[in-house]
């Protein structure tokens, strides 16, 4: 009986889809874990005021700080830190606290033993304050100045912050305008005039009259430029105005100018609804703003721009030369050995380590093609190169040849599976050859392609390592696209979601900052990836249904 039912396969079926179920449960489950980890560290956890014994004193002191961990020391780890050994076999709890104010204590994190927490109180006007640099600080407002005057102290403080804070944040924002768009065009622009007349020099066409026309529009941009300081610096002055003084655990008190204050909230005072409005604003910034305090705070936007550009721009290049590889070798190659071994060179090319193709496209994209590019085209700027370092473009064109062998197998068995007689039929109605192969059957294919084009996807916009060789950075200055012309910029570094988790995750100073957004970068990732790749799938249904009588 059970030889038999052996005999009929059943059994491995049912093997097949409980390993298949099983996949998914962990995938899932991997999914679930990363979000929670990742999504969680935008909610505003309450923040404690502890009154902790340190070991070997006997009077307590005030921490600060959001519990962000908790768990029990093992014994053996008691007794090797004095703990007795009744002490040790009890178990001791202890917790991991953000106690922030890394320039008061030099540290962001401590561990605290539950034994030796006296009391644990969430008072309502404890101050939470992201700050630009030194992380965040917790602690009590305790009054507002101007120009160094005192001019708001007690609840009249938090009313007069708010006002203050909120002209502090548009004068910076017009300070980040001027810097990053107005000053950097004409930065640009300096440098193109820089090169321009320098190309003269080497052509030897620089003669009075174009000496004189480089100076005229330098002038000119140097006019605008003077201007541009001008207003900067007294935008700086204005921002300088403000500063606020607050009290640390320990009852210093410090003064903060509001310039560098990024948002502060009281966690302990708010409602479900206020706590709802921060969450969703933290995201938005996460998902907005530019990088700071090496990259453990502020935003990743540069990295999603840097990824989904990257994997757009390997995508026009390797859907032609994967199409027509795949053409010829199904469509025009003679079938023999050639051919056989192309193939099998093709599907071997899939396996070759990732980090062997960041190699090659450093050693003959960057160095021996964006060379000759520097010589032949850019001379005026040699010796710093243009094309002959790693960016935009080399790092699409390594990925596209390493994603290439999918394409061209994906093609090759969309095409293998259209009937012969529809060629023969479009053959038989007059149409040549080419005709047949751009109207009929490259748009019954175009749904194999889309497959093969998602794969490609899929596997781009996770790959690093050959990213590290060709053109990632840690922090881009610039976007490869920006409002100068030529508007984009494939010469230049960017960032990257998967080189910014493991730069986060593993370079990062400050680990325990830095894990929660290696969660969160990790779950983006994940989920660009499916944005991206659900785009591609919609685009192959559609031309699968409108092929599918044709392939019937």
């Amino acid at each position: 009986m059970i030889r038999a039912w052996f005999k009929t396969g059943a059994p491995w079926v049912w093997l097949n889809a409980a390993a298949v179920s099983l996949s998914l449960i962990m995938v899932f489950g991997l999914l679930v874990l990363i979000a929670v980890r990742g999504l969680g560290h935008f909610w505003p956890a309450q923040v404690a005021a502890f009154e902790y014994v340190e070991k070997g004193s006997k009077q307590a002191s005030t921490v600060i700080g959001e519990i962000v961990e908790q768990q029990v020391l093992k014994p053996e780890l008691a007794k090797a830190a004095g703990y007795t050994p009744e002490q040790a076999a009890q178990g001791l709890t202890q917790y991991l606290v953000k106690t922030g104010n890394r320039d008061i204590s030099g540290m962001d994190f401590r561990w605290l033993l539950g034994k030796d927490i006296k009391q644990t109180d969430y008072p309502e006007n404890l101050m939470v304050m992201e700050r630009r640099e030194w992380g965040n600080f917790y602690g009590y407002l305790q009054s507002i100045k101007q120009d160094g005057t005192v001019v708001a102290q007690g609840t009249g403080a938090w009313v007069s912050l708010d006002a203050r804070m909120q002209r502090t944040l548009d004068i910076f924002a017009q300070i980040k305008d001027i810097e990053k768009h107005d000053i950097g065009a004409i930065n640009y622009q300096l440098e193109r005039l820089r090169l321009k007349q320098r190309k003269f020099e080497l052509e030897d066409k620089l003669d009075a009259q174009a000496k004189r026309s480089i100076a005229a529009e330098k002038a000119g941009f140097e006019k605008k430029y003077q201007a541009l300081q001008a207003n900067l610096a007294a935008l700086n002055q204005k921002i300088r105005r403000d500063s606020l003084v607050a009290k640390a655990a320990n009852g210093q008190e410090v003064e903060i100018a509001l310039e560098k204050v990024v948002l502060y909230y009281q966690p302990n005072a708010m409602n479900v609804v206020q706590k709802i409005g921060h969450y969703f604003s933290k995201v938005w910034e996460f998902l907005s703003d530019d990088p700071r305090e090496a990259n453990t705070e502020g935003g990743v936007f540069p990295a999603i721009f840097g990824t989904v550009m990257m994997v757009m721009i390997m995508a026009v290049i390797v859907t032609p030369l994967g199409v027509i590889a795949a053409v010829y070798m199904r469509e025009y190659a003679k079938q023999g050995v050639m051919t056989r071994i192309i193939r099998i060179a093709v599907n071997n090319l899939a396996g070759v380590p990732s980090i062997v193709y960041g190699i090659f496209g450093l050693g003959f994209f960057v160095y021996i093609l964006g060379g000759n590019i520097d010589a032949l085209f850019f001379p005026e700027a040699l010796p710093a190169p243009t094309y002959g370092t790693p960016g935009m473009l080399w790092a699409s064109l390594t990925l596209a040849l390493l994603t290439l062998p999918v394409v061209i197998v994906s093609t090759e068995e969309g095409l293998s599976r259209i009937p012969k007689s529809i060629r023969e039929g479009s053959l038989a109605l007059g149409a040549t050859k080419a005709e047949t192969l751009w109207r009929t059957v490259l748009p019954m294919a175009s749904p194999a392609m889309m497959t093969g084009l998602i794969l490609a996807v899929a596997r781009a916009a996770g790959e690093v390592a050959p990213l590290m060789l060709v053109g990632v950075v840690k922090l881009a200055p610039t976007l490869p696209m920006d409002g100068n012309f030529p508007f984009m910029h494939l010469d230049r570094k960017f960032m990257h979601l998967g080189f910014h988790i493991y730069d986060v995750g593993f370079q990062s100073p400050n680990v325990e900052a830095a894990r929660p957004l290696v969660y969160a970068t990790a779950l983006l990732l994940v989920m660009v990836i499916i944005g991206l790749n659900l785009f591609a799938v919609s685009i192959r249904n559609r031309l699968r249904e409108k092929y599918r009588a044709l392939e019937n």
